[in-house]
C-alpha cells in the first residue's frame, strides 16, 4: 500500500501491483504537502497548505484529530517510531513536535530563517532532522529543543 496526497486537498491510498484507490480521505481545505504512515499501520499523518497537521484513523476512513499552531502553510510531516509524536515543517520557518497522545505541541524548533521545507526522526531516536530554504540542514535534539 502507498499513501500520496496532491493539489486536490485528497490524500488516497492505492494497493500494488494493480494500482486501485483502496481509500481516499478529504477535510484540508489546501494542498497536501505530505502523507505519513504511523508504524503500526492504523493511522496516517498528513500536513497541508492550509496550516494544519491531520491525523485521520483508516479504520474509521476519518480525520480523528487537527493539530494546529502554525501560521502558514506546512510543507512536510513525519511520525516518530514509537508512534506517540508527530513532526511537522512549515514556511513559518519552524517545526513542531506534537503528542498525539495529550493532542498539543510539545516543543517548537526555531533557528531556521526561511521556510523549513522537510523533517524527519532518526529511527528509534530523540533526533531530528531539519532541511530549510535557508540552505542549512539542522540536527535536534527534541528533549532539549536544541540544535546538535
Amino acid at each position: 500500500i502507498v499513501v500520496t496526497g496532491g493539489d486536490d486537498r485528497l490524500w488516497k491510498t492505492w494497493g500494488f501491483p494493480d494500482g486501485n484507490i483502496l481509500m481516499t480521505g478529504e477535510g484540508h481545505t489546501d494542498w497536501l504537502s505530505g502523507c505519513c504512515f504511523r508504524p503500526s499501520g492504523t493511522q496516517l499523518v498528513t500536513s497541508s497548505g492550509d496550516t494544519t497537521v491531520r491525523i485521520w484513523d483508516l479504520s474509521r476512513r476519518g480525520c480523528i484529530l487537527t493539530l494546529r499552531g502554525h501560521s502558514r502553510a506546512v510543507r512536510a510531516c513525519f511520525w516518530h517510531s514509537c508512534g506517540d509524536f508527530v513532526a511537522s515543517a512549515s514556511m513559518d520557518g519552524t517545526s513542531k513536535i506534537w503528542d498525539v497522545n495529550s493532542e498539543r505541541c510539545r516543543y517548537t524548533l526555531r533557528g531556521h530563517k526561511e521556510s523549513v521545507n522537510s523533517i524527519e526522526f532518526l529511527p528509534f531516536s530523540s533526533t531530528a532532522l531539519t532541511s530549510s530554504a535557508d540552505r542549512t540542514l539542522s540536527l535536534w535534539d527534541v528533549r532539549t529543543v536544541r540544535r546538535l
